[in-house]
């Protein structure tokens, strides 16, 4: 039954993460008295292998006992000393395990923007802040024109994931377009895509100024599912249809670096005109293997 084989997943990845969660506790009340940046970062390398062995071992039991059918395209140059950039379409939880599944150890330990709220989840929430992922608030328009001190807190997290990644080799995973893409989100936001919703350049547009040319290039990933529906849920109980992952490496244009531009209004444009004619590509794609939405 799809409800045993979901409860018994769900149990395998609570066990997986107590497993796991007894080191991270200890590493990370090391991290937090440890004096010194250098004695931290060593914590740190402890806490990403505590976290690789975590996904590997989940990634393990869900080929196995889901069995997934995941048909991945990715390119055959990364590697896990290298700092890449990677921005996807949201369509479900699942989209994180999916992704883990084509570039696990291909590329660096990853760090996700991740919203604020997620820091409550019993030892995930605690990895969360350890291995410095940084926290999104999402504040709206409204609510930075009434203080604007709001609009600095997200880009504080960046500068800080960005000034550790300086020293060891990352993969920034980038959700752009905020939140999992709904037909009535899309309406709601009147988005000029069939599959996907508005993206938003801001979070790429600050890792490009503070990386620079440190980053070996951008991963752009486009998720596809058979379910027009997918949910996490239906993934844990072995129901979820095949699922394609194409992953495309794309340089970086030498006009992306500039992190003090003085026509900063161009520059922004320039990068909302760049981000919506990759998303138009991605569409596209998405249109030619999807019938849903």
């Amino acid at each position: 039954m799809p409800i045993v084989k979901g409860l018994v997943s769900a149990l395998m990845l609570t066990l997986n993460t107590l497993f796991w969660g007894v080191p991270l506790i200890l590493l990370t009340l090391l991290k937090v008295i440890a004096p010194g940046r250098r004695l931290k970062q060593l914590v740190l390398q402890s806490l990403n292998w505590v976290a690789l062995n975590w996904i590997g071992v989940n990634l393990w039991w869900m080929r196995h006992w889901l069995k997934p059918v995941l048909d991945a395209s990715v390119p055959d140059n990364l590697s896990p000393q290298q700092w890449w950039l990677v921005i996807s379409n949201h369509r479900s939880w699942t989209d994180i395990f999916m992704l883990l599944m084509a570039l696990h150890r291909r590329i660096p330990m990853p760090r996700f923007f991740i919203k604020h709220q997620l820091i409550w989840i019993p030892i995930v929430g605690l990895a969360f802040w350890a291995l410095e992922f940084p926290f999104m608030r999402r504040f709206s328009r409204e609510q930075i024109a009434n203080n604007p001190k709001l609009a600095s807190i997200d880009r504080t997290a960046t500068e800080r994931m960005c000034r550790q990644a300086r020293s060891t080799p990352i993969a920034i995973f980038n959700f752009v377009e905020g939140t999992r893409f709904t037909v009535a989100k899309r309406d709601a936001q009147q988005s000029p895509y069939c599959h996907l919703l508005r993206p938003k350049a801001g979070g790429i547009a600050q890792v490009l100024n503070l990386l620079g040319n440190q980053l070996d290039g951008i991963l752009d990933v486009t998720i596809s599912y058979t379910n027009p529906s997918p949910t996490f849920w239906g993934f844990l109980c072995g129901k979820e249809a095949p699922v394609r992952l194409h992953v495309r490496q794309l340089d970086i244009p030498v006009w992306m670096y500039a992190p003090d531009n003085p026509e900063e209004q161009q520059h922004k444009e320039r990068f909302h005109t760049w981000i919506n004619s990759l998303w138009l590509e991605k569409d596209g794609l998405l249109d030619a293997r999807t019938d849903h939405d």
